[in-house]
């Protein structure tokens, strides 16, 4: 295992729903770290996602679980390789049953320093926003 990773700790509705949607926008489920009450969805090799049943979620905190359809609980940027590739997995996580958020004033201010991204919501009301920014040497 790398010295350093990420793990995001979600909680999730139904996990075989949110286990199905992040396999549909191809990142990997982790079987050797998923049971019946949290699923270890792969994103890159030093980034994970936890998804976590409501019940294993309050183990981890006394305070309560942030109903994330209404209110934005986090944003989780994540750097892609180019703008193509942004479009492929915001396009994906729609074609799974995920929903857009658009903020054409944000991407303005995105554009203008050479960054593309979008905004992209599973189903349990978590953000994900992909992006790609031309850096000189891209």
């Amino acid at each position: 295992m790398p010295s350093k990773m990420i793990f995001i700790n979600l909680p999730v509705a139904d996990l075989g729903r949110s286990k199905n949607f992040y396999a549909a926008i191809g990142w990997k489920v982790n079987q050797d770290m998923t049971d019946d009450n949290a699923a270890c969805i792969v994103i890159d090799d030093n980034i994970c996602a936890m998804l976590l049943t409501k019940d294993c979620f309050t183990t981890f905190s006394k305070r309560p679980i942030a109903d994330t359809v209404a209110t934005t609980g986090g944003a989780y940027a994540l750097s892609v390789a180019s703008a193509h590739e942004v479009d492929v997995l915001t396009n994906a996580a729609l074609a799974a049953g995920g929903t857009e958020e658009i903020n054409e004033d944000r991407r303005a201010q995105e554009a203008q320093v050479g960054m593309f991204g979008r905004t992209f919501i599973d189903p349990d009301g978590h953000q994900w926003e992909p992006f790609w920014m031309d850096c000189p040497g891209n």
